[in-house]
């Protein structure tokens, strides 16, 4: 089991005793307790590349939510997310869900879903989706635990750099892994969470 596999933490999780809290950029807690999470998730994103994707996906709307224990201060997971308004609603999208290689099946995944889900009713969301990697048996597992249904395909393609430009935020951006609603998805079929939610990088659940 990889780094970001998580089982089904539907089954029996021991409670963690939890306080969410929502980060953004500038916060020293970003690079110290949500970069390690994100990067086990996507080890192909640098340090660097981590703080400069924070910074443009928090522009553009996306909050990053840390599960701390409240007995020792450790982060144990994390969820990126955002709302997006769309042809087929206005909808919560999970881009990123992970736990802690050493936490996990102590119901912190579940935790971060429930919060999610509570959020987007908040904003008016019809839907909540998220993408997870084909082979990413255990996060499927997870997420049709809470109902989530496999709604679309979900497409993409590798793009050349221009070579007019110097390129975007110089992340290590995961081939075919267009983790946003660009999907032709059937708005009345679900997705799938806790994941990576990037398709052939899925490597964890929106990647837990």
């Amino acid at each position: 089991m990889d780094l970001t596999r998580t089982g089904p933490e539907a089954m029996d999780p021991v409670a963690a005793d939890l306080v969410l809290v929502d980060l953004g950029p500038g916060d020293p807690r970003m690079a110290a307790d949500v970069a390690p999470l994100i990067r086990a998730l996507r080890p192909r994103l640098s340090a660097d590349a981590f703080t400069a994707f924070a910074e443009e996906g928090h522009a553009q709307g996306l909050r990053f939510t840390v599960a701390y224990d409240t007995a020792t201060g450790r982060a144990l997971g994390a969820a990126t997310h955002r709302v997006l308004a769309t042809s087929r609603g206005r909808l919560l999208f999970v881009d990123d869900l992970v736990t802690a290689a050493g936490s996990r099946g102590r119901g912190i995944g579940a935790h971060l879903m429930a919060e999610l889900e509570r959020r987007g009713r908040a904003e008016g969301c019809a839907r909540l989706e998220l993408d997870s990697g084909t082979t990413n048996v255990d996060a499927h597992r997870f997420y049709h635990a809470r109902r989530l249904t496999v709604a679309a395909f979900h497409f993409g393609r590798e793009l050349e750099p221009d070579p007019s430009t110097e390129g975007g935020v110089g992340t290590d951006a995961d081939p075919g892994t267009d983790a946003g609603p660009a999907t032709d998805a059937d708005p009345a079929t679900d997705a799938d969470p806790a994941t990576d939610a990037d398709p052939a990088t899925d490597r964890g659940s929106a990647g837990r």
